[in-house]
């Protein structure tokens, strides 16, 4: 079918609809402000900048708003990983020890829930693979329950914002034993953070500028960085949370540190825009060429886009969630293996990826429709320890439902 057509054709009905439900969630006062954009077939076919980027200042969102993308980083911080595999410099069963010896001998706990002190010796070492598919038996303090959970806390601070160096972190995290033995299963963790130091220590650079170098210089990712310098401070959205006392959106954003900041977390770090990721998800979905400028081969491209779980590993709830059933998960990317069955969190055709972030954001690129959608919030949660028990009761996380309605609204405008 003519998918480019099809969705210009509907562009004025049916994907103002979108619109509309992004307002209403706006007026609702679950919601701050969105940006999305609606890319196609070679030109963008709609943007909403719907809400306020301030609620304070009451300065409304805007096409170049900057926002923070949270771990819509991953699936940069994976390329640049994959263009050291391209090069020869690393391979995906590659122990990472070679580059952190920090990771050398681990522990792991006999139960992920378990005490501390209860553990056994690794079966094996983590690999590069097993960090960008999130089976290196790391962890998240949010994304687990139990000692381990406050452990990451109390050793690295918090995921997002650690006062500690790229060296010291990496010695705390490394210190603390595994949840699972590396390969057996997905488990949501730092996996992405320690992937990107690896590749900064590869390359004698930190990562930030590893990223400009090799992404963001050659696409002209100009918004995108892990710090916000003071002259673009007024584009930066707020990040907001909603009070339960008070029934009402909290002001929760985060300091802008002084200079480049030390810590560049490649799980989460990045802050950009709408535009700016558009070229990376074009890239991706161009088979890692967009615009005459090609960042790794179309082969490497579709292996990060391949799902690389098991039916076993697919079957383990995700954050209280069978996020699996419609899905798995390649080298930093999850990807559509079942339509069908998808509708119950989203849209999309066989094959399309993608990668959210902790703050609300998403974006998707789908092949059959040539399609790429981005949808930008800044709707944060609690990510201390044991937050995963909260998502998986919903608590608090009603902003969050208007990015179902808007992916199935602008799949509906595809027929679909």
């Amino acid at each position: 079918m003519d998918g480019d057509q099809t969705l210009r054709d509907l562009d004025q009905a049916d994907l103002s609809l979108a619109s509309a439900g992004l307002q209403a969630a706006v007026d609702a006062g679950d919601l701050a402000g969105v940006v999305t954009l609606v890319w196609q077939g070679g030109e963008v076919v709609q943007v909403n900048t719907v809400g306020w980027r301030d609620l304070e200042a009451q300065a409304p969102m805007a096409r170049d708003t900057l926002f923070r993308i949270a771990s819509m980083t991953k699936p940069v911080t994976s390329l640049a990983a994959l263009m050291l595999v391209e090069e020869g410099k690393l391979r995906l069963d590659d122990p990472i020890s070679r580059w952190l010896p920090e990771f050398k001998d681990m522990q792991v706990l006999k139960n992920a829930t378990g005490p501390l002190d209860e553990t056994y010796p690794a079966p094996r070492e983590i690999t590069v693979e097993d960090l960008m598919t999130h089976r290196a038996g790391l962890a998240y303090g949010f994304t687990s329950m139990g000692p381990i959970a406050q452990a990451h806390e109390d050793h690295l601070g918090p995921p997002l914002g650690t006062p500690l160096t790229p060296d010291a972190w990496l010695a705390a995290l490394g210190s603390l034993p595994l949840s699972y033995p590396p390969g057996a299963q997905f488990h949501y963790s730092h996996a992405t953070e320690v992937l990107g130091f690896l590749v900064a220590r590869i390359e004698g650079k930190p990562l930030g500028q590893v990223l400009k170098d090799r992404i963001f210089g050659p696409l002209g990712m100009d918004d995108t960085d892990f710090w916000c310098p003071p002259q673009k401070r007024d584009r930066m959205a707020k990040l907001y949370r909603m009070d339960p006392e008070t029934d009402r959106l909290q002001d929760v954003s985060m300091p802008h540190p002084d200079g480049q900041p030390a810590f560049e977390a490649g799980g989460g770090g990045l802050i950009s825009t709408a535009d700016d990721y558009l070229k990376f998800a074009r890239m991706l979905l161009g088979g890692g060429e967009v615009d005459g400028v090609r960042l790794v081969k179309a082969e490497t491209l579709a292996l990060m886009a391949s799902n690389k779980l098991t039916p076993e590993q697919r079957a383990i709830p995700f954050m209280g969630m069978p996020f699996w059933m419609s899905q798995g998960f390649g080298l930093g990317l999850s990807v559509i293996m079942d339509p069908a069955a998808h509708g119950w969190m989203g849209a999309g055709s066989e094959g399309a990826f993608g990668w959210p972030g902790a703050f609300g954001t998403w974006w998707q690129a789908d092949p059959a429709e040539k399609l790429v959608v981005i949808y930008l919030v800044q709707d944060s949660m609690p990510l201390g320890p044991e937050a995963v028990a909260n998502m998986a009761a919903r608590r608090g996380l009603g902003g969050r439902a208007a990015l179902p309605v808007f992916q199935k609204m602008v799949y509906a405008a595809l027929g679909k």
